[in-house]
């Protein structure tokens, strides 16, 4: 099925976060109009987002304070990808570089986050680095403990251009150590979504993947079957849409053009 800005026969979207919706502290133009199109149509939505820095009752206060109403279940997190990884591997003796709203999620599920013999170094998107954790961590990947990315993520998104993410931690993480993650989870990977298409009973040719990356948000549409549309309010240009081999239905400028 083709789809253009339209979206006509789209009953589900992916929406990301940074770089898609919102800015830094700020909406996109245009956004909160868009959402409002989607609920008039009926069009489920969920937000999606790799930035693994807050736990799901800190995006949902954000999103609060931009105006935009969401519930726990309509917050879909690379956090989430991540525990289930773990929780499947039988881990739950970790060393976390992270922040606390992300220990906190992690030790919500009984998944400890300061061992002194952990099963894995776990890496999210620390905002609250210091060069300790960084010193603990590379000790512990001396020592042949496994390491476990939240997300590939390589900058966020802001204002001001991309600010280091995950995938700059793990290059100096190999850099230090020769170390490279055993799993990154989140976006692409195509479990973040299809469980949710799953539950909802839905093709994947009528749900689509809106966001600003190629690498992540359209690898992941890609991947899972689901329309890609990239927008260009966040980190991918046109020429790095002319030059991708990602598959992907639809280009537009923002959230704004869509779903008129």
């Amino acid at each position: 099925m083709a789809i253009d800005e339209r979206m006509e026969g789209i009953e589900a979207v992916f929406l990301d976060l940074d770089g898609t919706i919102y800015l830094g502290g700020e909406l996109i133009e245009g956004a909160s109009e868009f959402l409002d199109r989607l609920d008039h149509r009926g069009v489920k939505r969920f937000f999606l987002s790799n930035n693994s820095s807050r736990s799901v009752s800190q995006y949902l206060r954000k999103l609060t304070r931009l105006g935009i109403p969401a519930r726990e279940e309509e917050v879909l997190l690379s956090t989430h990808d991540l525990l289930n990884w773990l929780e499947a591997e039988g881990i739950d003796d970790t060393f976390l570089v992270g922040t606390q709203g992300m220990g906190e999620m992690l030790e919500a599920r009984g998944i400890r986050t300061q061992s002194k013999s952990p099963q894995a170094v776990v890496l999210g998107y620390d905002t609250e680095i210091t060069y300790q954790k960084l010193s603990d961590a590379s000790m512990y990947l001396h020592a042949g403990v496994p390491l476990v990315a939240s997300h590939p993520d390589l900058v966020c998104p802001s204002p001001v251009g991309g600010l280091p993410d995950v995938g700059a931690y793990l290059s100096l993480f190999e850099t230090t150590t020769g170390v490279r993650p055993v799993k990154v989870c989140g976006k692409p990977n195509p479990s973040m979504i299809l469980g949710m298409i799953g539950e909802l009973g839905l093709d994947v040719e009528c749900c689509a993947m809106i966001g600003d990356r190629i690498y992540t948000d359209m690898a992941m549409a890609d991947a899972s079957g689901v329309h890609g549309i990239l927008v260009l309010s966040g980190e991918a240009t046109a020429e790095d849409a002319a030059t991708s081999n990602v598959r992907m239905s639809l280009i537009a400028p923002s959230v704004d053009s869509l779903c008129r």
